[in-house]
């Protein structure tokens, strides 16, 4: 079965072709981050017009690298959730609008199960079952996963999310958008030994998140150090250090009572803050210390991407899924616990 992946979720616009046999065929991705860096942040009506101006080139680029024709698609997937509505309405709207002509099945995709699944791309992907940590923008969650659709979640952030908490300190540093990359570029100029942030919710037993407290504590440092005299590049360097090692310290200490708590000895880890090095580092340590393995997707499938998409599209296709002809899927909020488990293997 040969699946489109179409992603429009967000600030990313991504398509990708997937084969049921052959794997992944192509893939193609524009970014909007040039355009959003203006403004400080995405801005959702921007976002949803490039979305439509970049996606059906993006399908014919695709098609072309693979050598196809849309008459040779057997399906399409699509992010119908959660996510900006404008956004994820261009894909929507494109997907049943192709399938209709085509004739052929269309699926509305959860866009985090598209990221949990990401790994499964690569060359040596994980077996079943695997704790997976997500950190995709608003997201940050633990998740026990048994299969497609098998998953209960074990823990997730209860304000600010990882990916958020760095947007927030890249403001606070005065660092341009998108602040997890500026921040950890930054940390790199940074003295490991200068300051030491809390890891929120650490000292106590459990697997939920907090990142509200260290987001505050950060500001709190800036405006102390500003209020010397003291804030140079190199404290903002030092602040920027402190902040991102707490950060992956927190994820890495749930994740390792996330192992122990359900014994298995495979993590998933996935979303766009999986690409910080610190963290994998991190994440290893951890895992080792419990003869544990870690799995990461490739560097451009920890972002939004039109593959992962394509491929748990195709998973739940292959079970027997579709939309109803013409009902289009666009949930800005959709808790990963709706899930079900196909009725297929």
């Amino acid at each position: 079965m040969r699946v489109l992946g179409i992603e429009t979720s967000c600030d990313e616009t991504g398509v990708a072709l997937y084969d049921t046999q052959r794997g992944l065929l192509a893939d193609a991705l524009h970014s909007q981050i040039a355009m959003h860096a203006e403004y400080g942040g995405v801005v959702p009506e921007l976002a949803s017009r490039d979305h439509t101006r970049r996606l059906l080139p993006l399908i014919d680029n695709v098609l072309e690298q693979a050598s196809m024709g849309r008459q040779q698609l057997d399906a399409i997937a699509y992010t119908a959730g959660p996510g900006l509505v404008g956004a994820l309405m261009v894909g929507a709207s494109t997907a049943h609008g192709m399938a209709r002509a085509l004739g052929i099945p269309v699926l509305g995709v959860h866009h985090m199960e598209g990221h949990l699944l990401a790994p499964m791309l690569e060359n040596e992907p994980p077996d079943f079952p695997f704790v997976a940590l997500l950190v995709s923008g608003g997201h940050t969650q633990l998740v026990r996963v048994d299969g497609i659709g098998r998953y209960q979640l074990l823990g997730e952030s209860v304000d600010d999310a990882a990916g958020e908490a760095f947007d927030k300190a890249a403001k606070m540093l005065g660092l341009d958008y998108p602040g997890g990359p500026r921040v950890a570029a930054l940390a790199e100029h940074g003295d490991p030994g200068r300051m030491r942030f809390p890891r929120p919710m650490t000292d106590r037993p459990g697997l939920d998140f907090s990142f509200s407290g260290l987001k505050t504590h950060t500001l709190t440092t800036i405006r102390e150090l500003d209020g010397r005299g003291q804030l140079d590049d190199q404290a903002r360097a030092d602040v920027a250090r402190a902040f991102e090692e707490a950060v992956a310290d927190t994820l890495a200490i749930k994740c390792r009572r996330a192992l122990e708590q359900t014994g298995l000895a495979r993590l998933v880890v996935a979303g766009g803050v999986s690409a910080n090095v610190r963290l994998r580092a991190r994440l290893e340590e951890a895992a080792s210390k419990r003869g544990a393995r870690v799995y990461y997707p490739r560097g451009r499938f920890c972002t939004d991407n039109g593959a992962m998409i394509a491929y748990a599209g195709a998973q739940r296709l292959l079970a027997g899924e579709q939309d109803e002809v013409g009902q289009m899927k666009a949930v800005p909020r959709w808790p990963m616990d709706q899930l079900h488990a196909p009725d297929k293997p």
